[in-house]
This record gives C-alpha cells, sequence and structure tokens, in this order.
C-alpha cells in the first residue's frame, strides 16, 4: 500500500506547525507543506496530487487547507475543486484557523442538550456572539443549516448584514437576523434576543469580554452557553476555560477546551477521512456530520 501523502496548502507565509502536527497524529506518513500559495499558483501543486498516482493509490494523497486568512483559504479550496476533473481528483479539507473543526465541535456540543427540530412549536434560538468571526460565521451558517434561529451579534451592522447574505445565498431557508453589540448597556435588541434564546455561543477575538455576568441574567431561557475564548478574559463571564457540560442554573456550559477535544477528535478523524476515498471534500457541513457520527459512537 502506498505511503499517506498529506499536501498542506497554506496562503500564510509559513504553513501551521499546528496543522502539521496534528496531521502526522493523525496518520499522514509524508507531509508536504506549501506556504504563500495563492490562487495564481495552487493548479500546477494540485496537478502534481492529481497525475503522479493512478487509481485506487489516489485515495492515498490529499490536500489540507488552513492558513489564518480564512477568505484567501476558501478561494483556495474553490480552485483546487475546480481543478479536479471525473475521477481524477483527490480528498480536500478546507480548515483554516481551525474555524471548520471548531464551529461543527460547537453545534455538536449544542446538539447534546438541545433538539434542533424545525417542526417543534416554538422552534430553537441561538445568539451568535462575535458572529462575523471566522468561526462566528460558521457556527450560524451550521445552526441555520439545522432549522434553528440564529440571530448574527457583531460590532459591525455592515459585517453582520454581509454574513446573514451570505449564508442565505446558500439556504434560502435560513432564519436569520442581525443586531449591534459592542455597547454597555447592552442594545435593546440584543437583550431582547439573549432573553429569548436557547444557546448562546460566543466566538469573537480572543480576550475579548461579549458577555459580563450581568448581561448574562438577562439570558433566563437558555439552557446552553458556550465560550469558544481561550484568552483571558473570557468571552462570557462565567465560564471556565475546561468547563464541559458543567451544570450552572438552569444552563449547561462549555469553555473552549470543553469544546477543544471534540474539535481535536474532528480534525484527526477527518484528515483519517481523506485517506478513505479520493472523492472527498470537507467543508463545515461534512465536518459536522462527521462530528455527528463521533459523537454518537462515544
Amino acid at each position: 500500500m502506498p505511503k499517506r501523502i498529506l499536501i498542506q496548502l497554506d496562503p500564510d507565509s509559513q504553513p501551521s506547525i499546528f496543522d502539521a502536527v496534528v496531521a502526522v497524529d493523525a496518520g499522514a506518513d509524508v507531509l508536504l507543506r506549501h506556504g504563500g500559495v495563492t490562487v495564481d499558483t495552487v493548479v500546477p501543486l494540485v496537478h502534481g496530487a492529481m497525475f503522479t498516482r493512478g487509481g485506487a493509490d489516489l485515495a492515498s494523497t490529499a490536500i489540507f487547507i488552513g492558513g489564518s486568512d480564512v477568505p484567501a483559504a476558501e478561494r483556495l479550496f474553490d480552485a483546487v475543486r475546480g481543478t479536479f476533473f471525473g475521477p481524477v481528483r483527490v480528498g480536500v479539507l478546507l480548515d483554516p484557523s481551525g474555524a471548520n473543526t471548531t464551529a461543527a465541535a460547537a453545534v455538536v456540543a449544542a446538539a447534546r442538550h438541545l433538539s434542533f427540530d424545525a417542526s417543534a412549536v416554538d422552534g430553537c434560538r441561538a445568539v451568535v456572539l462575535g458572529g462575523t468571526g471566522p468561526v462566528g460565521q460558521r457556527v450560524a451558517r451550521l445552526l441555520a443549516r439545522k432549522g434553528v434561529a440564529v440571530t448574527i451579534a457583531s460590532r459591525s451592522q455592515e459585517r453582520a448584514e454581509a454574513v446573514v447574505e451570505r449564508i442565505r445565498g446558500g439556504l434560502p431557508s435560513a432564519q436569520l437576523r442581525c443586531v449591534a453589540s459592542g455597547s454597555e448597556p447592552l442594545p435593546a435588541e440584543l437583550r431582547s434576543a439573549i432573553e429569548a434564546a436557547d444557546l448562546i455561543v460566543a466566538a469573537g477575538a480572543a480576550g475579548v469580554r461579549l458577555l459580563s455576568a450581568s448581561e448574562r441574567s438577562a439570558a433566563t431561557r437558555a439552557r446552553v452557553l458556550i465560550d469558544l475564548n481561550a484568552v483571558p478574559p473570557a468571552g462570557i463571564e462565567g465560564i471556565a476555560p475546561t468547563d464541559k457540560g458543567r451544570p450552572d442554573a438552569a444552563a449547561v456550559v462549555y469553555g473552549p477546551l470543553g469544546v477543544g477535544g471534540t474539535k481535536m477528535k474532528i480534525h484527526r478523524a477527518a484528515v483519517h477521512r481523506l485517506f478513505e476515498d479520493a472523492s472527498v471534500c470537507l467543508d463545515a457541513e461534512e465536518l459536522l456530520a462527521l462530528g455527528e457520527q463521533l459523537d454518537a459512537a462515544g
């Protein structure tokens, strides 16, 4: 059996060491790392992956697209997929800044305690704080696909409206709205959304508090609160990094490390999956499905 070769394509000048270590731990025998990759330079690299092996051996070559520039990584993902033709293709995973695996893990955690059944009388309502960032956008998108009514909170109304438009472009039925955040006390519209939310996810920038303890007191209906910020202070005051389904009044809470264990399982399983099927293209939705399978299996 040929060695498993993972080609790491990164728009950053120096490819991520974190992603490289995970790839090796997930079973890649050989790691080929390329930094500074753009849509103008990626095609020859993809051709190198496509044309050096044939038949079933192609499944032992795969591509991982990471980096800190999420829009640039998404453009690379589209360019890579556009290079394939017929059966001549390799598996591809998109996870810049860990945004896709983190978002998938957050939704998996929430689903342990909430029903996302869109046919329920009152439905499920979520607020995503920092909803225009890389992770927040994907959390909102994944929840919307589950039929959840999602409020995207951002300091920039313009950016929030752009995210709503982007998600609706691929999911016209999405129940989405955006509200302004970033001022104290909470703006009335955001406070109202928090009061009505079953789920609150803080996905803002590192080290930025998005919900203080007093503001959080408005979340009387919330059953799950998730903070994805690992840098002090906490994005949601009172949630510790290691919290993992910890009961807190009427809710359960998750911190970044509590979600991070699931994120790492999804990441490693995704890399392994690349070498099972040369046709797979793993974006946020596919990673969520993989995370749900892992969670169901225990």
